[in-house]
């Protein structure tokens, strides 16, 4: 089973590259974020002629997740339950026996700001849900943009800014890891600077000087499955690509 995560900063734009690439990489799930566009807005038809299921969760402009799978998704979950968020960042689903969920943590903005306060929150709700989504569903794959690079070899060594390498959002990853994830990049040996975003600005791209904050966390039933996870580049090679590359994790 083939498990992709890409935040395409809007589908809209993105549709052609994503269809493309689900044709040459045929994974057999997705999980999509920052979307951009309402659900009746979202291109079913299109997905559905590529030989994807999709379910969704979307907003106007902003934000957005969804999971496209090869099979039908099952016991559908939007938003986390019991936190009050009008931001659409969770949507989840049982595909054959994995449950997958695909999340967009919120940026965070600035350590100190309200939006970092709403990112802590945010993470302090998502972890107690996952604690007990656990106990119900034992293969169970975390996907999405973090905003959160875990280490410091997860960011270039030039950067500065706090966000996304700050203790606390660190200290948050590393709680939901202690609920029993593994990181399926970190089993592998990998290369040096591999991220998963770059900017738009200062050929940023150009010059590797990236993050990786998208991540693929399984549960421990999973990680005896797991026989590679890598990042996929290729797509941010394209013209008018989406910041952020796909990561993949390969199961038996």
């Amino acid at each position: 089973m083939k498990i992709a995560t890409w935040n395409v900063n809007s589908l809209k734009v993105r549709l052609p590259h994503l269809i493309d690439w689900l044709a040459s990489e045929s994974p057999d799930a997705v999980c999509l974020q920052e979307l951009k566009c309402e659900d009746k807005a979202f291109p079913l038809a299109e997905i559905e002629a590529a030989g994807y299921h999709a379910v969704f969760n979307g907003q106007k402009t902003y934000n957005g997740v969804a999971i496209l799978s090869k099979l039908p998704a099952q016991d559908v979950q939007r938003d986390i339950p019991g936190f009050a968020d009008e931001q659409k960042r969770i949507i989840a689903a049982t595909i054959s026996d994995v449950r997958i969920i695909s999340a967009y943590v919120v940026n965070g903005q600035a350590v100190g700001s309200e939006k970092f306060a709403y990112k802590m929150d945010w993470l302090a709700a998502l972890t107690a849900w996952i604690k007990d989504e656990l106990t119900r569903h034992p293969k169970l794959v975390l996907a999405g943009d973090y905003n959160i690079a875990p280490e410091d070899r997860d960011a270039h060594p030039d950067w500065k800014d706090e966000i996304h390498v700050s203790v606390p959002e660190r200290e948050a990853f590393r709680r939901l890891l202690d609920l029993g994830l593994a990181d399926a990049f970190r089993l592998f040996e990998q290369p040096e600077k591999i991220y998963s975003w770059w900017d738009y600005r200062m050929m940023a791209f150009r010059r590797n000087f990236g993050m990786r904050i998208d991540h693929l966390l399984l549960s421990q039933a999973l990680v005896p499955q797991a026989t590679r996870c890598w990042v996929d580049k290729a797509p941010r090679k394209l013209e008018r690509p989406s910041d952020h590359a796909p990561v993949l994790v390969e199961l038996l």
